[in-house]
């Protein structure tokens, strides 16, 4: 979980089982969230969990499947209330786990955004827990051709060897 995401495209994938588990004994901490080049206001709300199940075709005519826990989060100013803890984040995900069930080990996602600004998708790339508060750091999900990125990974992985054909359409 410790990857960043830059550019060129660097997949970081983390579950929210990884973050939870992260956050655990760090409770009473403030989290703080960092996307893009700022930090969420003291008063961010999470507005919707999302439990996904993805069935798609890329441009390469590629099935592809996977399940996705989506958090949305509207990045506001606090209003005299306190910034959310870590315990408080770990307890609004139990609640949405106790009324529709959460894969843990599915990809974790986080949509952020303030209130008139378009909403950004970002993976999380870091946790770090500092003396008074747990900070997760979200990296990029870039939008990405999966057969051209495949080839271009077997390319690196075959040491420059020839690449592979990308099959896009």
């Amino acid at each position: 979980m410790n990857a960043r995401a830059t550019i060129p495209y660097v997949e970081v994938q983390s579950t929210l089982g990884a973050v939870l588990a992260g956050l655990d004994g760090h409770g009473e901490k403030t989290l703080a969230i960092i996307y893009g080049d700022r930090e969420v206001q003291q008063g961010f709300h999470v507005t919707e969990v999302k439990a996904g199940s993805f069935t798609t075709l890329d441009c390469g005519g590629n099935p592809d499947a996977w399940q996705e826990t989506v958090l949305q989060v509207e990045d506001i100013p606090s209003e005299g209330k306190p910034q959310m803890t870590a315990a408080k984040f770990a307890s609004i995900l139990a609640q949405v786990d106790s009324k529709v069930p959460l894969n843990h080990e599915a990809r974790f996602t986080i949509e952020i955004g303030r209130p008139g600004e378009p909403m950004c998708v970002f993976d999380v790339a870091d946790l770090s827990i500092e003396d008074d508060r747990a900070i997760l750091t979200l990296g990029i999900r870039a939008a990405i051709c999966k057969p051209r990125h495949r080839a271009a990974q077997f390319e690196a992985a075959s040491c420059g060897g020839p690449a592979a054909t990308s099959n896009c359409c």
